[in-house]
């Protein structure tokens, strides 16, 4: 199925991944697993040496001038070499959304274009300790001095806290009791940043997540992206490339679980024959397969709609449910090929394990699962008037004239 959705520029796009996923030394997927490496620095400058970072952005400033539907191809690929590696290699997709779309020439030439390139390592602030899902009830502040911000507060679970050259930062500028209206973006370096902690992660390791502090940080002026107070506009902007990359590395990590409860239960044997015979483990490759099909497509037709520029409210339904659907899909594939193995892919021998671990984050970063179902069901009630079938389907049932029985109150 998967080479009868992508055109001729994905299908160029997939091999260039297949050869990088290929070439990556599988000490350091086990030496970040362990926590041995703090940031794979150099695997994101070779994505950078290879052109494959930030695909999506322009070409003076190192992109490509491609569209989601190429990215989308690149991260699955990517995604199979885990969460923390998958994670690494889209921050400059998801940090140089803000910079494109926000930021001015000169904060293009001096992040988005050295990011693209691998050569600067970015990382974004949006989680506090007081909590996630709640961003607008953020405590950073940040107060105009002059010609400079000054900012202080915490942000944590940062991933490429301890190896990114600066940070997006969301900071409250407006201190109305407008809710929404209150937040400011800026791009912080890493001189103005202390890490206070790294944490020891379940899953997705080796990508230095940690908690950081701003006391006193100074900002110029020029490092605000787009206007004061309108941090909103820019968040909701984001969370487009936050949660279709999360939803595409989900991809990788079920296609990988799945290959491989595959290949496991075809050699297998029990009671004299291959494993695959028997019912219990066919059925569970064959859900496993729709699943990972379904997903796919899910992933592919919010990529096509944010790439036609679809109403934003169809934009946002669709990318939650990608990131909902794809992230529970490989979740139950990684499970089913885990209960295919037995107990061998309970232990290191393969790497359903290290999958199982990553996958279990995916549901909750870049918001839960169960922020996308408030996000989509808010939005498709928004779109209830413009999707209505033309014909009156209500009417098609034997005693649809009986009004009296159409009570709502």
């Amino acid at each position: 199925m998967y080479n009868v959705i992508l055109n001729e520029n994905q299908k160029k796009i997939f091999e260039e991944a297949s050869e990088f996923v290929k070439s990556v030394d599988k000490q350091l997927l086990i030496d970040m697993d362990a926590d041995l490496i703090e940031y794979p620095r150099q695997t994101i400058k070779k994505l950078g040496d290879l052109n494959l970072l930030g695909i999506r952005f322009e070409k003076e400033f190192g992109g490509r001038n491609l569209s989601w539907q190429e990215e989308v191809v690149l991260i699955e690929e990517i995604g199979i070499l885990g969460a923390a590696l998958s994670c690494a290699s889209v921050m400059p997709s998801i940090v140089g959304e803000a910079i494109s779309k926000f930021g001015n020439n000169y904060l293009k030439e001096k992040y988005l274009k050295p990011t693209l390139k691998g050569d600067l390592i970015c990382a974004e602030g949006l989680t506090e300790p007081r909590g996630g899902s709640d961003f607008f009830g953020a405590t950073t502040i940040a107060k105009k001095d002059g010609n400079k911000w000054i900012l202080n507060g915490q942000k944590r679970f940062i991933v490429g806290a301890k190896g990114a050259d600066y940070f997006l930062i969301y900071a409250k500028t407006n201190f109305s009791n407008d809710y929404k209206q209150n937040m400011s973006a800026f791009l912080v370096d890493k001189n103005q940043v202390s890490v206070e902690n790294l944490y020891e992660l379940m899953g997705a390791r080796g990508a230095g997540t940690g908690r950081i502090v701003l006391k006193n940080a100074i900002v110029g002026e020029e490092n605000l992206i787009g206007k004061e107070n309108e941090g909103s506009k820019i968040f909701y902007q984001m969370m487009i490339p936050e949660r279709l990359t999360t939803a595409a590395g989900a991809l990788g990590i079920a296609k990988a679980s799945l290959e491989i409860a595959l290949s496991y239960s075809k050699n297998r044997k029990a009671f004299g024959q291959p494993i695959k015979n028997f019912e219990a483990v066919s059925f569970k490759i064959a859900q496993s397969s729709a699943l990972l099909d379904a997903a796919r497509s899910l992933v592919h037709t919010a990529a096509k709609a944010v790439d036609e520029l679809q109403d934003s409210s169809v934009q946002r339904r669709l990318v939650s449910e990608a990131k909902r659907f794809s992230t529970q899909a490989a979740w139950e594939i990684v499970n089913n090929a885990m209960q295919i193995m037995g107990g061998i892919g309970y232990t290191n021998v393969y790497p359903i394990e290290r999958y199982l671990r990553d996958t279990r984050l995916m549901m909750i970063w870049t918001g839960t699962n169960e922020i996308m179902d408030l996000i989509v069901q808010h939005e498709l009630y928004k779109e209830l008037d413009k999707m209505r079938i033309k014909r009156d389907i209500e009417n098609d049932a034997k005693s649809s004239d009986k009004i009296e029985e159409k009570v709502f109150e």
